[in-house]
């Protein structure tokens, strides 16, 4: 895992993901997904190009079923931007870097 991207579990999501002050980038993800693992590199490029901006962290559905279940988590990867404790938008699927970076510009001070 990169050094800019947390691991989030169950027990930590609330309070890293719904109450800090920046915004959050959460990538819900499992080990055996291959297009989770597409994303994965395009989510940790994004964190280092971000620092400081958005926190961004991943959540493995296999470990921690009720975020996901809390969140309607579907399908993986699902990558869900967050803002001030709210889902702002949502991306299912492989999807363009760009469309991650707009949605964390969207949510940029």
């Amino acid at each position: 895992m990169a050094e800019n991207v947390a691991d989030i579990t169950d027990a930590n999501f609330d309070s890293e993901v719904l109450k800090p002050g920046q915004p959050v980038l959460v990538d819900f993800w499992a080990p055996w997904c291959g297009p989770c693992r597409m994303v994965g590199p395009v989510v940790e490029e994004l964190a280092g190009e971000n620092a400081g901006v958005v926190k961004v962290v991943k959540v493995n559905v296999d470990e921690s079923p009720q975020a996901a279940q809390s969140y309607g988590i579907s399908s993986i990867p699902t990558v869900v931007m967050f803002n001030q404790g709210k889902e702002v938008s949502r991306f299912i699927g492989v999807k363009p870097k760009s469309a991650y970076q707009e949605a964390i510009d969207g949510v940029r001070g």
